[in-house]
């Protein structure tokens, strides 16, 4: 308790400044130990070739020099041939690795118009969850979850909202531009980094006109490539209902997540329910993260908003519990 209390108290000083079960898979053979074909001469394998098939892909130049000379100089054919061997180095990899503890890893959160995730993505070290090929990976799961809730056809006249599992992200399409499911692109990642991860869960939200969904993640990093994309710890999205689109709704959200991430809470509850302690897990009825004096409720009402629901994911969670028990 005394570190959540002291997580709080750093969360609250840093906002006043400004399941499923396991892949069976079978190890194919390793791509280095399969046969080339018939040798190029060295004008058809030239250096500019390989440079070219190098930049493109990223894999190593001896990699490279063997697709160029089982396809035939063909650079398209040696890229697909390159992909593929790597993704059975992936599978066999994700094999011998499975069942080692992923505690680590990254939250990721992603809006775009009506529509929000969350998902969650998790690796054996820290080391690795600060790696751009990881985070590649997150992106790619986020964006996969994104295009799933969009694809999803339903009429709104209030908030939807859902979860994902471990197996049911493992078969979502990885996006148009890209062949395969999620767990392809899990296999690769684990065949690069050489740790073991796992798609641990997702969660999206979507509103019609009259919500707002405010959004909060901790220790937050942009993605790189993709702006949209906030990477952290901790993340939490906070669904309000109003009557109309006031200014600073955006900062409100951002307070009211950074209270659901700091405090913990199991439900919402109601703006009716007696002010409660520390221990109290309904939301509404909490201390309030930034000014203790009051509780959540209190702040909100004044803004002309109700919480109606919250969704809060903590890297990592559950983990420690199952190793204890």
């Amino acid at each position: 308790m005394s570190l959540l209390r002291s997580f709080r108290f750093s969360l609250a000083a840093r906002a006043g400044s400004c399941p499923a079960g396991p892949l069976l898979l079978q190890a194919p053979q390793p791509w280095h130990t399969l046969r080339p074909g018939p040798r190029l001469s060295s004008s058809a394998c030239s250096k500019e070739l390989l440079m070219k098939l190098r930049r493109k892909t990223g894999y190593s130049f001896v990699n490279c020099k063997k697709a160029l000379e089982t396809c035939g100089g063909d650079l398209k054919q040696a890229e697909s041939w390159l992909h593929k061997q790597a993704q059975k180095e992936g599978w066999s990899r994700a094999a011998k690795l499975h069942g080692r503890k992923t505690k680590e890893g990254l939250i990721g959160l992603l809006q775009d118009g009506n529509t929000t995730v969350l998902v969650e993505v998790n690796c054996e070290t820290d080391f690795v969850s600060r790696n751009l090929k990881f985070q590649q990976l997150v992106q790619q799961v986020a964006l996969g979850t994104l295009l799933h809730c969009q694809n999803l056809k339903d009429q709104l006249s209030t908030y939807s909202k859902g979860f994902l599992n471990s197996s049911e992200l493992s078969e979502l399409p990885v996006g148009p531009e890209r062949e395969g499911c999620l767990k392809d692109q899990l296999a690769l990642a684990i065949g690069k980094l050489g740790e073991n991860m796992t798609l641990k869960r997702a969660a999206w939200v979507k509103v019609p006109a009259g919500f707002y969904v405010g959004s909060y993640v901790h220790g937050a990093m942009h993605s790189p490539s993709l702006h949209n994309l906030v990477l952290g710890k901790y993340g939490a999205l906070v669904i309000c209902e109003t009557s109309e689109r006031k200014a600073g709704l955006e900062d409100l959200g951002r307070r009211l997540g950074q209270h659901v991430v700091g405090m913990a809470p199991l439900s919402v509850g109601s703006l009716d329910d007696e002010p409660g302690g520390e221990a109290e897990t309904k939301m509404l009825s909490q201390p309030y993260l930034l000014d203790p004096s009051i509780t959540l409720g209190q702040y909100v009402q004044p803004q002309g908003v109700s919480v109606v629901d919250f969704v809060r994911f903590e890297c990592g969670e559950g983990e420690e519990a199952a190793e204890a028990e």
